[in-house]
């Protein structure tokens, strides 16, 4: 229980909690549009707003160099984020080969930039693999107001973005605004990205938004039902994966997303198993007949 009381510790889980349940909401909304690697993509981008908010940062001669950078990450991940639902939207030619050259070029102009503005391997690790044991109060603080806004508005619109997402032609004849609903979606999964990158970095960030949404997807078979269920395990894997780290010198992000490929892999196989019974249990009854 003293470490309840550590302030780093509860500001790691606090942040582990907020993550865990706002990832998979769009995690829910992306893999139902069949683009679940959207997220890897982006990630790479925001990095580079990671790195150019530092630049501007110690240009500015900010006592903080961090201060810029979860506001430079922001701006490059929605601008990614908007230029590929664009894109996506217009069914532009060569689309996916632009996305690449944006991604890769994104995190390759991010270790140049991290560079330059004086960072070092270590800063830039913590941002690719993720720094849950850095972060401070205000870092908190503008977790838990990104979170709330992804909380809200992806609860708050669920029935629309559902629409959207699985059916753009239904949704149009009902009058929804399809264009605005899409790049909502596109909008948060930028700022979901910004959310989780300090715990698991931009280079898994995609594995923290769909995983819970993959194991969930396994158990239940509603939009809501699979989004709830993906919410309670995003949060249980943060919570478990931080705790462990607390007491073994492990590093948190990676361990979170090992242990949702531990958890799929196991209720895949209990699936499996418990199909093939139940397929035989048949074959016995159509036997003695």
């Amino acid at each position: 229980m003293s470490l309840l009381t550590d302030p780093l510790v509860q500001r790691m889980l606090i942040v582990a909690v907020l993550v865990g349940l706002a990832a998979p909401i769009v995690g829910t909304y992306l893999v139902q549009r069949r683009m679940a690697l959207l997220g890897d993509g982006i990630g790479h981008v925001a990095l580079a707003g990671v790195a150019a908010g530092w630049l501007v940062g110690s240009w500015a001669d900010f006592a903080e160099r961090d201060a810029l950078a979860i506001p430079g990450a922001i701006v490059f991940a929605v601008a990614a984020a908007a230029i590929v639902e664009r894109m996506r939207s217009h069914g532009t030619t060569g689309a996916d080969v632009v996305m690449a050259i944006m991604f890769y070029g994104g995190i390759a102009a991010g270790v140049l930039l991290i560079s330059a503005a004086g960072g070092t391997n270590a800063n830039l690790l913590g941002y690719l693999f993720g720094s849950i044991s850095t972060v401070g109060w205000p870092d908190v603080w503008i977790t838990a107001t990104l979170a709330m806004v992804i909380l809200v508005i992806g609860l708050g619109l669920r029935q629309a973005l559902f629409a959207v997402t699985n059916d753009q032609e239904f949704a149009f004849s009902i009058g929804l605004p399809v264009r605005v609903l899409n790049m909502i979606v596109a909008v948060l999964a930028a700022v979901t990205i910004t959310v989780a990158m300090r715990v698991v970095g931009v280079l898994l960030v995609s594995a923290l938004m769909i995983l819970p949404v993959a194991i969930a997807q396994l158990v239940t078979r509603s939009f809501a039902h699979t989004m709830w269920l993906a919410m309670g395990i995003g949060a249980v894997l943060c919570l478990t994966g931080v705790g462990i780290t607390l007491s073994h010198d492990l590093q948190p992000g990676a361990l979170i997303v090992v242990l949702g490929v531990a958890v799929f892999l196991l209720i895949s196989i209990i699936n499996t198993v418990t199909r093939q019974r139940h397929q035989g249990q048949l074959g016995r009854v159509d036997a003695d007949r």
